[in-house]
């Protein structure tokens, strides 16, 4: 979603609701509704601490590494201007109910803090003002280092100021574990490219592939499964991720465990590494829910035997249930 549609919706309401956007089980208006509410506050620290002591005497050797100040905690395991809160290690069930909740709040889930809400919004508008300018197919394999370089040039975007490239340093360099995030990092430089040689673009998709497996399962699938198969996510690049990421942490009014549950942490996508997402044409956001696991492509997907799901049922990776997400790596 550009700036300027936020903008424009936020002081001229209108029915927008129908408009998706990628990788989101959310809406344009369903996002701009989560930006006015960003004031509201971060869960009080201390009443979780208490929640948690009471209900779990193993939490207090867990807090006790951190400081509480005021509503925040500082300490090697917090990120400035966070607020998170620690327990126990929930059991198997509890985490999968968790899971089956991705969308919902949990006491132990992870917020940003307050303090931090202004750069979440500026950094998330700035690069959605670059996709904006280079188009969205361009976005999805665009480095940092362009960005910034975007910015400087064109006055449509601006400079990223020193805090929104703070922000999203930190936002990369984080631990995701913290959140709840358990998939391994598999980009370990914010800097990285996908080079031109080593990617395709899928006509009529506006999505590339990497060259070698992915185009290669890809074209297998489509070959097996007919036209109504199509790809609906192929490489995203850092950058891409972090603006997905970002605009899910607003959608969740800056809960990031909540985020992590529907999209990995920027550098944890294995999106930028080989991976990518099909869906049935014609099926539209939903292509991103559970309803896609209903169709008869995803039926005939698994009957197929050779495609692998990257994030089954019940996975321990602290993801929802992906069944559109193809492992290729």
């Amino acid at each position: 979603m550009t700036s300027q549609l936020s903008w424009k919706m936020l002081h001229e309401p209108a029915d927008l609701s129908v408009l998706p956007l990628e990788d989101m089980g959310t809406s344009a208006s369903e996002l701009v509704a989560s930006m006015q509410v960003m004031s509201t506050p971060a869960p009080r620290i201390s009443e979780y601490l208490q929640a948690f002591q009471a209900a779990s005497p193993g939490s207090k050797a867990i807090a006790s590494d951190l400081q509480v100040s005021g509503d925040s905690l500082s300490g090697p395991n917090a990120l400035p201007g966070a607020v998170i809160a620690t327990t126990v290690s929930p059991d198997r069930s509890q985490y999968l109910e968790k899971m089956r909740n991705h969308e919902r709040s949990h006491l132990e889930d992870k917020y940003l803090g307050r303090d931090q809400f202004a750069v979440l919004i500026s950094t998330f508008k700035r690069l959605d003002r670059v996709q904006n300018l280079v188009g969205h197919g361009n976005f999805n394999v665009v480095g940092f280092d362009e960005v910034l370089t975007y910015g400087k040039r064109y006055a449509s975007i601006g400079q990223f100021t020193r805090e929104e490239k703070l922000f999203i340093e930190e936002i990369f360099d984080a631990d995701a574990e913290l959140y709840g995030f358990f998939g391994d990092k598999v980009i370990s430089s914010l800097t990285s490219q996908v080079p031109g040689k080593d990617r395709k673009k899928i006509q009529r998709t506006g999505h590339y592939l990497y060259r070698g497996k992915s185009e290669e399962l890809y074209n297998q699938l489509k070959k097996d499964l007919g036209p109504t198969i199509v790809l609906t996510s192929g490489i995203r690049s850092v950058v891409k991720q972090t603006h997905l990421f970002l605009a899910k942490t607003i959608q969740s009014k800056g809960n990031l465990s909540k985020a992590s549950r529907s999209l990995a942490p920027p550098g944890h996508s294995y999106h930028g590494v080989g991976d990518f997402d099909v869906g049935k044409i014609g099926f539209g956001r939903k292509n991103f829910t559970e309803a896609f696991a209903g169709t008869s492509e995803f039926k005939r997907l698994v009957e197929l035997g050779y495609v692998d799901i990257r994030y089954p049922r019940d996975n321990m990776f602290g993801v929802r249930y992906e069944p559109w997400h193809i492992k290729v790596v």
